[in-house]
């Protein structure tokens, strides 16, 4: 260590200086005393490792390592903590179950309930009929199973963890046979191998890539088979030269030589979209008149609902689900259920869930109607008369995300902007960070504002926010 970093390491402050500095400026209020000593030594720690890292050749070393200088950046970490980190954003990127962005948003119904459910104590786990204990399950299995025609409902808290649970019941120790061309990954490094190889099944891989027979699986079953596993290759589709077999057959097959079979549907439609001009979709109610004994799918990409994996099928298979311990390490809270309750009642007539339900809403809507809204936006941010910024309306296409209808292309009309003075990296930025960031996406010279993703009461937020941007230009 040469002269220079260990006369700079003596200029440290004190973790008592920092503090006696804090205390005259009152950033204790808010915050307790223990919190404000833990981030003076952070800072003063990161201080000495700024030094330590210089005579490393970490780079030039800016300004003193003062008792102020340490104060302020306390402060200002002591701020950011009052500060949510999980904030609402306008979606404009035109992908409607953006993962990233937290796919579905619920409709109004559901955000009434949860508030109701969680303002106060609720029957969560109480038959208020009998005067006795009750299963969570029941809020919402009976309308699952009325709309589905399921025989029974389990709710777990995603899809990865009603695979899991599913798999471990029925297959722990033994065989699941499953397609090569099905062994998918998805979004997080969900992979279904590795989900199998976690809940004790014992992976048997059938037929190829792109092409898998009937005999294939008549083949691989055996006194050590578990399971007989469909997985909807929800996020890519293999074309040309292939062959699968449906549902139906497998169901077929595993009635013959009494074992399971289980589909895990992934984004669980309960609409059906080919009328709207999506195609290859199967709605859960098909699937499950196939006989299938499980059926899995998540509660937050095309049901339009909150996050939760939902297992339905047969009520003699589903009760042996039940009765897996991992089943109350992986069961969902009562906001999860007040939610998924208030959603699947739109969903008791399907026309009305197709105008309710945000998600359904967003995929079949006229581009027509998209245009006339993206219109609207466009007069309005013209009467603010921003002289650095234009707008102008373009035709594009959306997408649905979140592994749904990998393939298809949504028409829609965007909003494009383009400032005069900064870049259109520099202006994503500054619209990512608003109050109310404004999530777009870059297009050539251009920032996207897909209106697909947009609803009219988030005008105001877009409005304000290009407002802003203009003033810092």
């Amino acid at each position: 260590m040469d002269d220079k970093i260990r006369e700079l390491l003596k200029t440290l402050p004190k973790i008592d200086e920092v503090i006696l500095v804090l205390e005259k400026d009152n950033a204790f209020e808010g915050v307790s005393r223990d919190i404000v000593v833990e981030k003076c030594r952070q800072i003063v720690k990161e201080m000495r490792k700024t030094i330590l890292n210089s005579g490393k050749g970490g780079g030039k070393i800016s300004g003193t390592f003062s008792a102020d200088r340490a104060a302020q950046e306390v402060r200002k970490r002591l701020l950011a903590l009052h500060d949510y980190s999980l904030r609402r954003v306008v979606n404009a990127t035109g992908i409607i179950l953006h993962t990233n962005l937290g796919r579905a948003p619920l409709c109004g119904d559901a955000l009434k309930r949860i508030i109701d459910v969680s303002e106060g104590y609720s029957n969560l786990e109480f038959n208020l009929d009998e005067g006795k204990r009750g299963l969570r399950y029941d809020h919402v299995r009976e309308i699952l199973c009325c709309v589905s025609g399921a025989e029974d409902a389990i709710i777990v808290n995603n899809n990865a963890a009603a695979v899991l649970l599913a798999l471990n019941t029925l297959s722990e120790g033994k065989e699941a046979i499953v397609s090569r061309g099905e062994l998918i990954e998805i979004g997080g490094a969900f992979r279904i191998p590795e989900v199998m190889e976690k809940s004790g099944a014992i992976l048997r891989e059938v037929g190829t890539t792109n092409r898998t027979h009937f005999s294939d699986y008549e083949n691989a079953v055996c006194n050590d088979t578990g399971l007989i596993l469909k997985v909807h290759t929800s996020n890519f589709k293999v074309l040309g030269f292939t062959d699968e077999i449906g549902l139906d057959k497998l169901v077929e097959l595993g009635k013959k030589k009494n074992i399971p079979v289980m589909n895990d549907l992934g984004s669980g439609c309960f609409v059906p979209l080919d009328k709207y001009g999506f195609e290859g979709e199967p709605t859960v109610q098909e699937v499950l008149k196939t006989g299938a004994d499980v059926v899995t799918f998540s509660g937050d990409k095309l049901l339009g609902g909150p996050q939760a994996g939902i297992i339905l099928g047969k009520k003699t298979t589903l009760d042996k689900i039940k009765k897996n311990p991992l089943n109350r390490a992986l069961r969902i809270d009562k906001l999860t259920l007040a939610a998924l309750e208030a959603t699947m009642m739109h969903y008791l007539d399907l026309d009305r869930a197709v105008d309710d339900v945000r998600v359904l809403r967003s995929l079949t809507e006229p581009v027509a109607d998209v245009e006339k809204r993206a219109r609207r936006l466009l007069a309005l941010l013209e009467k603010l008369s921003l002289k650095d910024l234009t707008f102008s309306i373009m035709e594009e296409y959306s997408m649905a995300g979140g592994g749904s209808l990998p393939t298809q292309e949504i028409p829609t009309v965007v909003l494009a902007v383009t400032s005069r003075s900064i870049s259109p990296s520099r202006l994503e930025r500054r619209l990512r960070k608003l109050e109310v960031p404004i999530i777009a996406r870059i297009f050539e010279d251009k920032i996207l504002l897909d209106l697909r993703t947009i609803t009219e009461e988030e005008f105001v937020f877009i409005k304000d926010g290009m407002r802003r941007i203009a003033g810092l230009s």
